[in-house]
């Protein structure tokens, strides 16, 4: 799959799950979501996640002396990754590593005010890969205590614009602030209660992940037959087309029924 130049400034451009057991990750994933895998090409211990040939996520292993959570991180392209790290500090968002150079790029893993981790990535981007809506495989839902708030933070830091080529646009819609990539919605910021609490809680600030299913309940049934844990929490407050889960290294992920 070719690198290309990032489609607009301040979208999301590439989904990542540093595991312990990357085999064992790999082996979850295909068997929940009929993965494949290929080598990720940047470094060994790394993978590139595909559904029909189209490229979703990448895997890694972390090494066994850091201790850090197994996570599913969402990284935004920015055209220069060390001022968009001091635009973030300037509004009081925190850095825990980076930037530093990888592969073609330079990344960075930052977090949000209120503690929503996120990546920044400055560099060319895997053709074909999407999220948001249609056909994409997945998209993007901040939990924050307030949405208008969080898109304050957000809009400055990765440059949204409203109706400016090669920019992301973000507006409110109905309480919920929805970000769109040319036109197509791509992540939503969501307002709701929110717990300072630890890593573990499901109510704590956060990108979530949203993995699309055609089957919901058939999905369900394979990701606890393969270890994982159902977790109560906002998918599950009334939404029956999600639920919030955590694979058997402990990454909390969301599946989503499938609309299309």
């Amino acid at each position: 799959m070719a690198l290309v130049a990032a489609r607009s400034r301040g979208a999301p451009c590439w989904l990542s799950l540093m595991a312990r057991d990357l085999e064992a990750a790999e082996a979850f994933y295909g068997a929940v979501l009929g993965w494949t895998f290929r080598p990720g090409g940047l470094r060994d211990g790394s993978s590139v996640a595909e559904l029909g040939g189209v490229p979703v996520a990448g895997l890694g292993a972390i090494a066994g002396e850091l201790a850090v959570p197994v996570a599913w991180t969402a990284y935004f392209s920015v055209e220069d990754a060390d001022d968009a790290v001091a635009r973030l500090r300037e509004r009081g968002g925190t850095v825990g590593v980076g930037p530093v150079s990888y592969g073609s790029g330079r990344a960075a893993l930052v977090a949000d005010r209120d503690g929503a981790g996120f990546g920044l990535w400055e560099g060319p981007v895997l053709s074909g890969w999407s999220v948001g809506g249609g056909r994409a495989p997945a998209w993007l839902e901040l939990l924050t205590r307030d949405a208008f708030d969080a898109a304050l933070f957000y809009g400055p830091v990765l440059e949204w614009g409203e109706d400016v080529p090669g920019y992301c646009a973000a507006s409110y819609e109905d309480d919920v602030v929805v970000l769109r990539n040319a036109g197509e919605a791509v992540a939503r910021l969501n307002s709701g209660p929110v717990e300072a609490a630890a890593e573990q809680s499901h109510d704590r600030p956060r990108w979530l992940v949203h993995f699309k299913v055609p089957d919901l309940d058939a999905a369900r049934e394979r990701a606890v037959a393969q270890g994982a844990t159902q977790v109560p929490g906002p998918a599950d407050a009334g939404r029956r087309s999600q639920v919030a889960l955590r694979d058997p290294q402990g990454a909390l992920f969301t599946l989503d029924r499938a609309t299309e």
